[in-house]
Parts: structure tokens; sequence; C-alpha cells
């Protein structure tokens, strides 16, 4: 079942290549690849016709954003249509990825991100922004504020929650396992609060996962996740057969991250051995791998990715 342990430390040249946050969405990468040869035209037309799909549109615009051209076609933008709420929002997450590099001042960021929200007050993409700034910046009264300030406009946000999750996981990083911890009760709660098809159904196993990246980064758990018995407790066990038993009736097919929640769930299958049902996951997952949770917890995720789904598949 488990495979040597690929090595420790991120290969990010392999990682940069192998690893798309675009995930399937053959429309933004059209988008992207015109917005990196200056035609902001093409993103506009994308994001208008995103609508208000929230999730939708949180996914793109912090992929465009990640793209080193943004911020200046974003400025160019904002000159060219300074009431446009997409501009200003692009320009305000392309800011706070600049931010998170030391690139740009926190504080033009966070500036950013209001100028855009005031201008698309409905629309919870800045907030999102200021959430994935204040996530590695912020106190836990900031992180908290602005979730509510997502969750307020869209209350199902799927990347807000996994933000929310990443930072609640972090408490009591040197306090071992701890079923109880209140990252569980979190997920558990937005869990039952949304609706039946919502992919928040797999926030429990997001927040396992979490979890283990602390407390193997603390050294009290093993950095194999597979030698690890995180994977193995009762509760753990519970977690992964709900998530994977709700993925089996799930009818949708169309959540713009729907990738990402499989990719956690793979990981939690095969690393509780349990091959045949990862092998499904995999299948399902194709080429669109996630860097998160394979690089947990300081880990090459492209070797961990490949490995995991070789293993699984070979052994079923």
């Amino acid at each position: 079942m488990s495979p040597p342990p690929p090595p420790l430390g991120r290969g990010r040249k392999r990682a940069a290549q192998a690893f798309d946050a675009a995930l399937d969405d053959a429309e933004l990468v059209a988008a992207r690849a015109s917005l990196n040869q200056g035609r902001w035209t093409a993103v506009r037309a994308l994001l208008a016709g995103t609508g208000d799909d929230w999730d939708r549109r949180g996914h793109r615009v912090t992929v465009l954003a990640q793209e080193p051209a943004a911020l200046a076609w974003a400025r160019d933008w904002q000159l060219a249509e300074p009431e446009s709420g997409d501009a200003a929002v692009l320009f305000g997450c392309a800011t706070v990825q600049q931010a998170l590099k030391g690139k740009e001042r926190p504080e033009r960021a966070r500036e950013a991100c209001h100028t855009a929200a005031a201008l698309a007050p409905a629309d919870p993409t800045p907030w999102l922004g200021l959430l994935l700034l204040e996530r590695s910046l912020g106190g836990e009264e900031d992180v908290v504020r602005l979730f509510d300030e997502v969750r307020h406009r869209y209350a199902d946000h799927h990347h807000a929650h996994h933000l929310m999750v990443a930072r609640l996981a972090e408490r009591g990083a040197k306090s071992g396992q701890d079923p109880l911890h209140e990252v569980y009760d979190f997920a558990n709660w937005a869990a039952e609060q949304a609706p039946a098809d919502s992919p928040l159904a797999i926030l429990p196993v997001v927040a396992h996962a979490e979890r283990y990246r602390v407390l193997a980064g603390a050294g009290i758990e093993s950095p194999d996740p597979v030698a690890s018995e995180h994977w193995l407790g009762r509760r753990a066990r519970q977690v992964m057969k709900a998530a994977f038993d709700w993925w089996l009736e799930w009818e949708r097919d169309d959540h713009p991250r729907r990738h990402v929640d499989l990719n956690f769930l793979a990981h939690a299958k095969f690393c509780e051995g349990r091959a045949a049902e990862a092998a499904a996951l995999f299948h399902r997952i194709g080429e669109h791998a996630t860097p998160a949770p394979w690089s947990y917890p300081d880990r090459d995720p492209y070797l961990a990715f490949r490995a995991a789904r070789d293993s699984a598949l070979g052994a079923v």
C-alpha cells in the first residue's frame, strides 16, 4: 500500500509545472492567456459572464490575481473603466498576492480591496482577498471578522471556509491529538449548515488534514502521513466514511473547486489504507492535482501525489 515516502522539501520548479490553479476551467485558462498577452478585455468578458456565481467568481479572480502581469493590466483596466467593480476586485486581489510575496505593502492591498468592496457591495470576492491576506498576516479577530463579511454575502463560500479551517487548525499546535479540537466543531457546523449538495460536506476531512499539517510541523506526528496514526483513529474513520459516502451520492460535477475537495478526500483515503476508494477518487481527479494536502507537512507535492496515485491504482 505504501510506497517509499517522497523526499522532504518542496520541488518548487517541478510543482509549478505540475499544478494549475485554474483546474479544469477552460474559459479561465483562455482568459488568463489573453491577460498575459495584454488583452484584459477577455478577462472583462469572463467575469461579466460569471455573474453572481460567487464560488466560481472567487476561483477565477484569485487564479487570475496570481499572474505576474495581473496587477499592471488590472491597473490599466481601472484607468479605462474607473467605475468597473470587476477591474477593482482584480486589482485588489492582485495587490494582495503581491503583498503576500513581500512585493507590495499590506496597507495598499487592504485599501485596494476596500475600494473594490465599495464598488461592488454584494460581492464577497474583495472580502475573500482580504481574508487571504489576513489569514497569513492578521490577528484572530481580523480573520474572524473578514470571514463573517464573506459569509454575510454568501453563506456557503467554499474558499473562505477552507481558509478558516486552515487558520483554526493552527491553534494549540503543541497540544497533540485532540478529537475535540475546535477546528472539528467548526467544520462539522459548517457542513451541517450547508445545503445537501454543497461540497462543504467534505470540510471535516479538510479539517483533519489541516490538523495533521500542524501536528506534523510541530514534530508531534510523523512527517510521512501514511506512517502516521492520524488517519486511523475512530473519529478519523467516521469522518472519512461519511465524506466518501456523501461523495458517492453527489450528482453535481460543476463546482469550480471540486478538485480541491477530491484531492483532500483521495489523500485521506490513501493515508487510511483504503486503496480501492482512493483509486476511484484518483480516476475522478485525473490530472487536476492540487498542492494541498499532498505537500503536508513539507513534502514535494508532485512526487507525493504521483506516488500515492500509482500505488492506489496498482493495488486494484
